[in-house]
């Protein structure tokens, strides 16, 4: 994964560097799971300890300058890859909406992603049926998964047919992803315009610190990533729209952020993300790629405003092809790409078995937070703006590139020894979590902030 990223970016190697891992047993899957994890999440520290060499000027990418050492615990890398916190003595909101899931159809399977009110309404819609479980069984039963898939999709919904790895390799949107590479990169001269960042120096014991990190995204790859580098001291301003919340996800990802609200189908509202936008340093987003450009915010526009800005973003099935544009969720993904199917066939199940986690989410949002920092040593030695573009499609494709040949023992079951022994005071109740995966030799892990609601905070920097 960390030479996929250093080829995709153009950039010389990383020194040498000195990577343990640490920790035993795998979550057991069809798929590399525990492996994919850990190697995620070294690509995005591994960027970090580069730049933390920032004192010898060239910010580690010259391969005379050794790296601080940097650890994985594959153990605690797995947990992450589900879900990092603990809620103590409260009861968290459930991950999924009741009708969500895999329903059996004429001719196979298909998901109905339904957590967002819209897409569940669009859904019942075209079924024809309530809110209630059993009816959409029976509803979902008599239809074709490819015709259900196109009519809860051109309905404003979210659906996914599941296919066989065979069948995605040879769909027209399989296509176009396995063509793609895994992050596409483009480079700006940033001119004079970089006069409120041309001070900033990375040091290695907080080495994001003074960095301003906009962060316009959703579940959950990209709050994986904003979320990365708050732990090592960026200033994460997370915007949402008004009404909009994910009570089963926002503790899980909001640590170490502010979070504030602006409606962007407003003038002020938009006035407000372009002030913000001016004074970034990184923006990560997850909209489909029409919605920023419909309000007068596209990436011409974003450039406009900040020659300097590093501009990170995420699509669901891929920047080209015909489903380019299309919704799309993890699950979904899991779906389509025949990652269910093969895990229904390894397993010898009667119905669609997906990875143990939101892993493809989790490994795009540590690649994602691995090439802004990268492309923070651009801006810094090169004069550079950068524009960097993740689908989680196309991690989908790194993932199944490789198969479980000998699977390894198990995870042994968590213990409180895994655990931080820190409480975490957040809006809904104290947390303890998961230890933290990473070390980097001179550079702790720490948010400063604990996960606090959505809405909170002021739509401004500190």
């Amino acid at each position: 994964m960390l030479r996929a990223v250093d080829q995709g970016a153009s950039l010389p190697s990383l020194a040498t560097p000195s990577l343990t891992l640490s920790g035993h047993g795998a979550l057991p899957c069809a798929f590399p799971f525990t492996d994919f994890a850990t190697a995620a999440i070294a690509t995005a520290s591994l960027a970090v300890a580069a730049l933390g060499t920032g004192e010898a000027g060239n910010y580690g990418l010259a391969s005379d300058v050794a790296l601080p050492a940097v650890n994985v615990d594959r153990r605690l890398a797995s947990f992450w890859f589900q879900t990092s916190f603990r809620a103590q003595g409260w009861a968290s909101s459930p991950l999924w909406d009741p009708i969500a899931g895999d329903y059996r159809t004429a001719d196979g399977w298909i998901r109905l992603h339904t957590n967002a009110p819209h897409h569940r309404a669009a859904a019942l819609a075209v079924l024809g049926v309530p809110g209630e479980r059993d009816a959409v069984t029976q509803a979902v039963s008599t239809w074709q998964a490819d015709a259900l898939e196109a009519q809860v999709v051109a309905s404003g919904g979210c659906a996914a047919a599941m296919r066989t790895l065979a069948q995605w390799d040879a769909h027209p949107q399989g296509l176009a992803v396995a063509a793609e590479p895994l992050l596409h990169w483009q480079t700006f001269d940033a001119g004079a315009a970089t006069t409120r960042t041309g001070a900033w120096r990375p040091f290695a014991g907080r080495p994001l610190s003074g960095i301003r990190v906009l962060d316009l995204t959703r579940i959950l790859a990209g709050p994986t990533a904003t979320r990365f580098l708050a732990g090592f001291g960026a200033q994460v301003l997370r915007i949402d729209p008004f009404g909009w919340d994910e009570p089963g996800t926002v503790p899980e990802v909001v640590l170490g952020k502010r979070c504030a609200r602006l409606d962007l189908k407003q003038a002020d509202g938009r006035a407000t993300l372009e002030a913000l936008l001016r004074d970034a340093d990184i923006v990560v987003h997850g909209y489909r790629p029409d919605a920023l450009e419909n309000l007068g915010l596209g990436a011409a526009r974003r450039r406009e405003l900040n020659p300097g800005l590093i501009d990170v973003s995420l699509d669901a099935y891929g920047w080209q092809g015909p489903w380019h544009a299309r919704r799309g969720y993890d699950s979904l993904l899991q779906m389509s790409a025949g990652i269910a199917d093969a895990g229904m066939k390894a397993a010898n199940a009667a119905r669609p078995v997906p990875l143990p986690g939101q892993g493809i989410d989790y490994a795009t949002g540590y690649l994602m937070a691995a090439a802004a920092v990268r492309a923070l040593a651009m801006r810094q030695t090169q004069g550079l703006g950068v524009t960097i573009r993740a689908s989680l499609a196309r991690t989908a494709r790194l993932l199944v590139t490789h198969r479980t040949e000998t699977p390894l023992p198990p995870l042994a079951d968590e213990t409180a020894d895994d655990l931080s022994p820190r409480i975490e005071d957040t809006s809904w109740g104290p947390v303890r979590r998961v230890a933290t995966p990473m070390t980097i030799a001179g550079t702790p892990v720490d948010w400063a902030l604990p996960a606090m609601a959505l809405g909170t905070a002021t739509p401004e920097w500190p």
